[in-house]
């Protein structure tokens, strides 16, 4: 009897160390941010091109942003062949915004590519929400001057407190890549000064991350895989450049601060940085 009582006692004390030993649930404010990755200048049908996308699915995104561009003029037939044979894996979880390349065409390429896949109007620029922070799709191929419908938009979209906002657009307002800044963009700029952090481009084929300016810091991620532009690391501008990779940015939002990464095709991390952002309210 004694020798039982000792082996149910022993079995006790075993069961015990092994749930003490079993690892603890994360509360639930520290679930993992969503993710977002954004590139543009890729569609094109490449090999090259392919392997970017197969990194960007195989992360399972919240979001993807394509960043503009569908080889060479967007027309119906070349959505199919460049961009679905690219990008269709991720139609559900994407966020366009219209590049040089293809806004010729929008009414015959663009526009009912989107109405299909989306199952509504594709509007010209956007907004919506993710992880706390407002997602902005502007365009760069329409009128985007101080008081056109799109500025007068955007002043409307950014009212309220907080900084916690992403701004993306097909064209970079600054780059030190081959076609550099568009200056015309000023007043989108302008718009979001003091109530954004983020403007994330393409145009440019490669990667940059320039230093902050006026609150914002602008990426330019257009090393989707046709081809590359050789960029000016002389430029004072860039904190982090390359040209001589194919790949795509890596975005964490949480409720006050952005995590991004460039990645090459491989997945390597190229470059690491951090922006903090002021809670939105409402």
């Amino acid at each position: 009897m004694r020798l039982l009582a000792l082996l149910a006692a022993i079995g006790a004390l075993a069961a015990g160390c092994q749930e003490s030993a079993a690892p603890a649930q994360e509360p639930a404010e520290q679930a993992a941010p969503n993710v977002v990755w954004a590139v543009g200048d890729g569609a094109d049908g490449s090999r090259q091109s392919k392997q970017v996308a197969r990194m960007i699915a195989r992360d399972r995104p919240a979001r993807f942003l394509y960043l503009g561009d569908v080889y060479e003029r967007g027309t119906a037939a070349e959505f199919r062949r460049n961009y679905s044979s690219v990008y269709g894996a991720l139609n559900r979880l994407t966020a366009p915004t219209p590049g040089n390349h293809e806004w010729g065409n929008r009414r015959t390429g663009y526009l009912p590519y989107w109405r299909r896949v989306k199952g509504r109007s594709q509007p010209g620029y956007y907004r919506f929400r993710l992880a706390g922070w407002d997602l902005l799709s502007l365009n760069s191929e329409t009128a985007h001057g101080r008081g056109s419908r799109q500025q007068r938009w955007l002043t409307r979209a950014v009212r309220g407190r907080g900084t916690c906002r992403l701004a993306f657009m097909h064209r970079p307002y600054q780059s030190a890549g081959l076609h550099g800044d568009t200056r015309s963009l000023a007043a989108l700029w302008r718009t979001l000064r003091g109530h954004a952090r983020l403007v994330l481009s393409g145009h440019d084929h490669d990667m940059q991350r320039l230093r902050r300016s006026d609150g914002l810091t602008q990426y330019v991620s257009g090393a989707g895989g046709r081809g590359r532009y050789p960029l000016d690391t002389r430029d004072r501008r860039v904190a982090f450049g390359r040209d001589d990779r194919f790949g795509a940015l890596r975005i964490e939002l949480r409720a006050d601060r952005a995590k991004l990464e460039f990645r090459s095709a491989t997945g390597a991390v190229l470059d690491r940085s951090q922006v903090r952002c002021r809670p939105l309210s409402g």
